[in-house]
């Protein structure tokens, strides 16, 4: 009986989704306007609420809250190879806990995020090679999204100013970059709260450059990248830095998903270069660079209901051996996404890739055609234990607090509510603290697990 009644619900939803899908064909922005097929207008709109109850970070107490919106305004025209795309980004906090981060990671009001210009062609010079140059102030993602991302999860979005050039060709794709990152300002925490606004801005102090380069169709049915960044960065008036200049190599060899088979990723970066501990103004000491990182993910996906996908994950990413040398060790993941591999950011971020020690597994279901969801569980141990845990900002420099600094559980669902129009999502993480979160200095008196609650709504037109 219970599963008679299981499909009938599971009919009704799919009826639901269908009907609702066809009703709204007609309610974008380009539909309702009559715009012609070669301009493009969008409205997205993002509203969350998080939360979660015991402290973890350094120097704080209690737990924390807040209401964070986005919205971005996209137009956009192509006409005979060339184009032209510009974007307005408004970020923003309604309400906050005495421990939120009100900082330009969380708030970026009424500002451009891009603006550019670009041409492309199928067959240049009659090669049989594509062609793609775009150029102006852009947000890039790029190979794995680990060290160079367009921002999802968190209330801000990376972008950069410069050019980027993609030559492509059957199975090979090479795309190489010059841009300078952009400061989002203002950037301190008394302008942010009084609602100041102020124009994002570059700088030649900020240099980011790039040659990446994949491979398709490679044995395994799988595709292999190689790249190669080199980031300079010096403080300026707008944004104070950690004076890095880094070369990061690094390679990556995968297989997508596919049902009733294994897939694979892994993944090897480098760095190495010089840069300083911190990002103050009274830290004028540059250190040698030389870190590095990696991923491995091997999963199989289920030929059954739900379409089970199930994946065990490890990842390393280098820690500063010695908090008295003349090295720093600890990897930088440069401009990349984390939200994927470590749960939340924004108000919770409790782990980045850099010194950690973190193996995983992960099942994704499925179990409605616009129904998506997750469980996942990892253990964290720091790569070196007299470094940071970055996430929460602790440090033992004598490295007896240990390094286990526990685990994490997290689940999440996403709902697409109304096809191309309204999706739904939330999420769980909890913390168990180990430990390193326990016993390390400046750590919270309370030395109870955190919970970390979030949902969301997004609109699209």
């Amino acid at each position: 009986m219970k599963q008679k009644k299981w499909l009938h619900y599971s009919a009704l939803a799919l009826t639901l989704h269908s009907g609702l899908s066809n009703a709204t064909d007609d309610l974008s922005l380009q539909k309702q306007l009559h715009l012609p097929d070669w301009m493009t207008l969008t409205v997205d709109h993002r509203t969350r609420y998080e939360g979660y109850d015991n402290a973890f970070k350094k120097g704080t107490s209690g737990g924390d809250q807040a209401i964070d919106f986005r919205t971005n305004v996209f137009f956009g025209v192509k006409y005979n190879g060339f184009s032209f795309g510009s974007e307005f980004i408004d970020s923003r906090i309604a309400i906050e806990g005495h421990n939120t981060p009100v900082n330009n990671s969380l708030v970026n009001q009424t500002d451009l995020l891009q603006a550019y210009i670009g041409w492309q062609t199928q067959d240049l010079f009659n090669s049989g090679l594509s062609f793609n140059i775009q150029a102006g102030r852009q947000t890039m993602d790029v190979g794995s999204r680990r060290l160079i991302a367009r921002n999802r999860f968190r209330n801000t979005i990376n972008n950069f100013t410069g050019i980027d050039i993609t030559i492509s060709h059957n199975e090979w794709q090479w795309l190489n970059f010059a841009v300078l990152p952009v400061s989002r300002l203002p950037s301190d925490e008394a302008s942010l709260r009084a609602g100041r606004t102020e124009f994002d801005k570059e700088s030649f102090d900020q240099i980011f450059a790039g040659s990446f380069f994949s491979m398709q169709n490679l044995p395994l049915a799988s595709t292999g990248e190689l790249y190669l960044y080199y980031l300079h960065e010096d403080d300026n008036a707008q944004t104070a830095t950690k004076n890095r200049n880094l070369f990061t190599p690094g390679a990556r060899w995968f297989k997508n998903a596919r049902t009733s088979e294994f897939d694979f990723e892994l993944e090897v970066v480098v760095q190495s270069g010089d840069s300083r501990a911190t990002s103050a103004a009274t830290d004028q000491h540059s250190l040698n660079h030389l870190a590095y990182f990696g991923h491995a993910a091997f999963g199989y996906s289920f030929s059954a209901p739900w379409q089970p996908r199930l994946v065990l994950q490890y990842d390393y990413a280098s820690g500063d051996k010695d908090p008295n040398d003349n090295a720093n060790n600890r990897f930088e993941t440069l401009y990349g996404a984390r939200r994927f591999e470590f749960g939340p950011t924004s108000i919770w971020g409790a782990f980045a890739r850099a010194n950690i020690n973190s193996p995983g597994i992960r099942l994704q279901v499925k179990p409605l055609p616009r129904v998506t969801a997750f469980i996942a569980h990892r253990a964290y141990w720091l790569a070196e234990k007299k470094d940071t845990w970055v996430g929460a900002g602790l440090r033992d420099i004598t490295g007896q607090s240990g390094s286990y600094i526990g685990q994490q559980m997290e689940m999440r669902v996403r709902w697409q509510v109304i096809a191309q129009l309204l999706d739904f999502e939330t999420g769980w993480a909890h913390l168990f603290k180990g430990e390193f979160a326990k016993n390390a200095p400046g750590s919270p008196a309370n030395k109870n697990d955190s919970d970390y609650f979030y949902c969301q709504t997004s609109l699209h037109f």
